[in-house]
């Protein structure tokens, strides 16, 4: 292809608070890759991300940033030379508009991420002590350990990435995708359509759920119709309401508009990058969590907790300088550090707390 590939966040980014505080929109995970990755191998060369405030170069193919890409999508609009001559069939895609629907659409985007990562290529062999369901459907990257567990393929495809671990007496119902040296503990029930991204643990149960990267729910306790960012922790016996005892519809705090929106008859917790709750933490039906909160105390936190807030009440501020030392504490548990581009970051969130 001649023309570059710029993926737009304008007009986007404000309505899928809080996950678009700390990233483009193009770099949100679906499925088992982030939007751009998806673009990337799709068009096999690099996709470049376009702010708000910035103007495409004349030369340029500009989409929403939002648009969640597939195969059929990609091969409607160029030609055999990689040109665009063909209007887009929007009806192939998902776009995702409100923050909820990340988990919502995510069954749709583990298929298709499923068909381009195993495109002609062969799984590392399932080892013999893995129960399998329908083991055509499960393919495993090299270097992942998987020891007396239980995959089932039958209601969706089951992707095990590079150096992942699957620990014994794990359930896990696809579709599913584990991401690079990702852990899952044992005794864990996992339903689809979930994503465990790259590098992070997960344990208890855990239902049609997205974990971006580096986040941990290790332990007993309740995670479903939820999307958690990176760098989050969520304490033993965490859990998250995900219908409504009236089994009505859902509202969920919706940030830029300052309003209630209807999300449907299941949403759970979303969890903006460096939040963490205390142990036994009860999460309302459609709660929303931004950057940087430290959730602990009496009683269910509120439906929305903003930014750097220290407790469960939204009363008091985290101090900025002790935020930055906890996230350095929590990054070099998995031997990483704060980089000043986050610091810069962070600051600026801070600021507008």
């Amino acid at each position: 292809m001649n023309k570059r590939v710029f993926l737009s966040d304008k007009e986007v980014s404000d309505h899928l608070y809080p996950f678009t505080q700390t990233r483009a929109v193009a770099d949100i995970r679906i499925g088992i890759l982030t939007i751009r990755e998806k673009w990337e191998r799709l068009l096999q060369q690099p996709v470049y991300v376009l702010k708000k405030e910035e103007q495409p170069p004349a030369d340029a193919i500009v989409f929403a940033a939002n648009i969640v890409p597939s195969a059929a999508f990609i091969e409607s609009i160029f030609d055999d030379n990689g040109e665009p001559t063909r209007e887009p069939d929007y009806n192939l895609v998902k776009i995702i508009q409100y923050p909820w629907h990340i988990f919502q659409f995510n069954d749709w985007a583990l298929r298709e991420d499923f068909a381009l990562l195993t495109n002609n290529r062969i799984s590392a062999p399932i080892p013999e002590l893995v129960q399998t369901v329908n083991p055509n459907n499960i393919f495993i990257e090299p270097g992942a350990i998987l020891n007396h567990c239980l995959l089932n393929a039958s209601t969706g495809p089951i992707y095990i990435g590079k150096n992942a671990e699957v620990m014994d007496g794990a359930i896990i119902r696809g579709p599913f995708s584990l991401g690079e040296s990702a852990v899952i503990k044992m005794g864990a029930k996992i339903y689809g359509a979930t994503t465990i991204g790259p590098y992070c643990i997960a344990g208890g149960e855990i239902k049609n759920a997205v974990l971006f990267a580096y986040s941990n729910k290790a332990h007993d306790g309740y995670l479903g119709d939820s999307v958690i960012g990176e760098w989050c922790n969520l304490g033993a016996g965490t859990s998250n309401s995900n219908i409504k005892n009236t089994a009505s519809e859902v509202n969920v705090w919706h940030y830029h508009s300052r309003e209630y929106l209807k999300a449907g008859l299941k949403c759970g917790l979303l969890m903006g990058d460096y939040s963490r709750a205390a142990i036994n933490t009860s999460f309302n039906t459609g709660t929303v969590v931004g950057v940087c909160a430290n959730i602990f105390g009496e009683g269910m936190p509120p439906k929305f907790i903003p930014d750097f807030t220290w407790g469960n009440k939204g009363l008091s501020l985290y101090e900025f300088e002790k935020a930055l030392s906890d996230i350095s504490n929590w990054k070099k548990l998995k031997n990483q550090a704060l980089t000043e581009a986050e610091i810069t970051q962070l600051k600026h969130i801070f600021g507008q707390s």
